[in-house]
């Protein structure tokens, strides 16, 4: 059987140096040849415009290429790892994440780890990882995040209450910058154990909180108040009948 040629790359927008990766990963490419790491670069921050444009076959493509000029690179197996996982390739990117994590010795990848095993179906594997020591050490930031999707776990396991007091020893204090997904998680597992008037409180909060719109928040508030936007821009109430 003739030996197939190297596939071609995909192309780099003219715009692109690779001087907007960030100093980290631009650190993790020393161990390239000069010319290596500039193209690996380039492509990196190919994968994250890509992911922007919700092009996932593009950021596969580019995700893939970084692999193949510099797979023992964790970067390089993140970024594949991450397409995959925005992609819903969720075996893939467990596979690239656990990788990543061997290479760098880096546990910072756990929370989507955990969220992979969800999504592959298999709770009680995503709750040991959420157990683990490595989950313990991870700053607070991500120690959130992993209580967000524990609960999840648990109202996907059909324990709505469990889920509930999964997040509420982190609801005391000011606002954080991760306080608009927490609040949405609480009012969302509220919402599931049928406490409907402390969901809507909580999903107010969340609105509140979340001044990036990293949330549908104020959506779901308008749902539970019985309020429809409509193509004009009116706001009409569902449960209002016409005059």
């Amino acid at each position: 059987m003739p030996k197939q040629g190297r596939r071609p790359e995909p192309a780099i927008d003219d715009d692109v140096t690779g001087g907007e990766l960030d100093r980290s990963v631009r650190g993790q490419l020393r161990t390239l040849s000069k010319e290596n790491a500039e193209g690996v670069a380039q492509h990196l921050v190919m994968v994250a415009r890509r992911l922007e444009e919700e092009d996932y076959v593009g950021a596969l493509a580019h995700a893939e290429t970084v692999v193949r000029r510099a797979g023992r690179v964790p970067a390089a197996r993140e970024a594949l790892g991450f397409v995959a996982y925005r992609s819903g390739d969720y075996a893939r990117a467990l596979t690239e994440f656990r990788t990543v994590r061997r290479l760098s010795g880096s546990s910072h990848l756990l929370p989507l780890m955990v969220d992979c095993e969800r999504g592959l179906g298999r709770p009680e594997r995503a709750l040991e990882l959420l157990r683990s020591p490595e989950a313990r050490a991870l700053g607070p930031e991500d120690q959130v995040e992993m209580l967000i999707i524990g609960s999840g776990i648990r109202r996907d396991m059909g324990a709505p209450q469990a889920a509930v007091l999964a997040l509420q020893g982190k609801l005391a204090g000011p606002p954080r910058p991760w306080s608009a997904r927490l609040y949405y998680a609480y009012a969302d597992a509220l919402l599931d154990a049928g406490r409907r008037d402390e969901a809507r409180e909580w999903f107010g909060k969340a609105a509140v909180a979340d001044a990036d719109g990293e949330t549908d928040a104020a959506e779901r508030l308008d749902e539970l108040d019985g309020i429809q936007v409509v193509e004009d821009g009116v706001e009409v109430d569902e449960d209002s009948s016409p005059a």
